[in-house]
């Protein structure tokens, strides 16, 4: 195994310089910075610590960096997760990157300092940055949970959100609704471009063509739901039933809509995504798309420690099939010949 001072020679810098860009403790130049790990990548070169770590299992402990535990979604995905990682005998450390790559960064260099034995990624924001900093770390075990990109040496835990918006769109269509509108997450996430899919496919199938101007982005939180309702209560004609791509959106929909004058569902029908804890209890109860997070949590991490005790295991996307939760915000489209509400 090379040590740090072919790392120095290759990058053409001293040892002491190395050391600092791999413990950030003083200033290095992007430029140096990049020479290093350059280097410490051809040669396959590990700092001592973290290699010690790789080796011998004695920390028992799992780093796991998510999007934001202040979201329903990911703080139920964690509960489950911390609760199967006490249950096998592993702490849990939480990064919460708060969508911000830099802060992703930090976590990762933090957790593998802490000498934790695999990683649980379940963020979209810096991933590809923290996927870079982990190619010289392969002996680290990575499993990469819900939304995110493949990696070829990483698994892939995901739902599979095209069946869930298919599902959601079927169901109000099932109900008699045509004017079907679809309230996305970012375009830049897979799992909100897969649901949109999803939506289309349901839509194309039942020989309806889709309104662009019904086709609304937001951001998964509620603030973005909201504004995306008050976009639609502004057009001419108006859906008469919505597919919101997260739980998260679907309360601000729900509430704009209410401030709107509107009655969920006399005068819209709403399916959510995700079955968070609180969508039983909104008003009205909401319709939703269940990801199973328990199983999502329990098949993450056992392959993490499958991966942890050295079982030759091929790296794989797993799949997690959802349902939808049927509750009180759809209703049947009441007339053929009244107006879009």
């Amino acid at each position: 195994m090379a040590n740090i001072k072919e790392v120095a020679a290759l990058a053409g810098v001293s040892t002491t310089t190395v050391s600092h860009v791999i413990n950030e403790t003083r200033f290095v130049a992007e430029e140096t910075r990049e020479r290093v790990f350059a280097a410490m990548r051809d040669l396959n070169y590990a700092p001592s610590l973290v290699a010690r770590s790789l080796k011998v299992k004695e920390t028992n402990s799992i780093g796991m960096l998510v999007t934001t535990s202040s979201n329903p979604f990911f703080a139920e995905v964690v509960r489950g997760v911390e609760r199967y990682c006490f249950e096998q005998g592993y702490n849990l450390m939480l990064g919460n990157t708060e969508g911000q790559a830099e802060t992703a960064l930090s976590y990762l260099k933090m957790m593998l300092r802490k000498r934790v034995d695999g990683l649980l990624i379940m963020c979209s924001e810096g991933q590809q940055e923290v996927f870079n900093q982990l190619d010289w770390l392969k002996s680290l075990p990575v499993v990469v949970m819900d939304w995110g990109m493949e990696n070829g040496e990483v698994d892939l835990i995901a739902d599979n959100s095209h069946r869930g918006g298919y599902l959601a769109t079927r169901h109000l269509l099932g109900l008699g609704h045509t004017a079907i509108g679809c309230i996305t997450g970012p375009h830049s996430r897979a799992p909100a471009n897969q649901r949109q899919a999803g939506f289309e496919q349901a839509m194309q199938e039942a020989g309806l063509t889709v309104n662009p101007g019904w086709i609304q982005e937001g951001d998964f939180d509620c603030a973005s739901g909201a504004a995306a309702m008050t976009r639609l209560l502004a057009l001419p004609e108006r859906p008469t039933a919505l597919f919101v791509c997260n739980d998260m959106m679907a309360m601000g929909v729900i509430s704009a809509a209410h401030q709107a004058g509107l009655e969920i569902p006399r005068d819209l029908s709403i399916v959510g995504y995700d079955n968070v804890a609180l969508a039983q209890f909104m008003s009205p109860p909401l319709t939703t798309v269940n990801q199973p997070k328990e199983e999502l949590g329990r098949l993450a991490v056992t392959r993490l420690l499958a991966r942890i005790n050295g079982e030759p295991i091929a790296n794989r996307m797993i799949t997690v099939d959802p349902d939808l939760v049927i509750r009180h915000s759809c209703a049947p489209f009441s007339s053929p010949n009244s107006k879009p509400v």
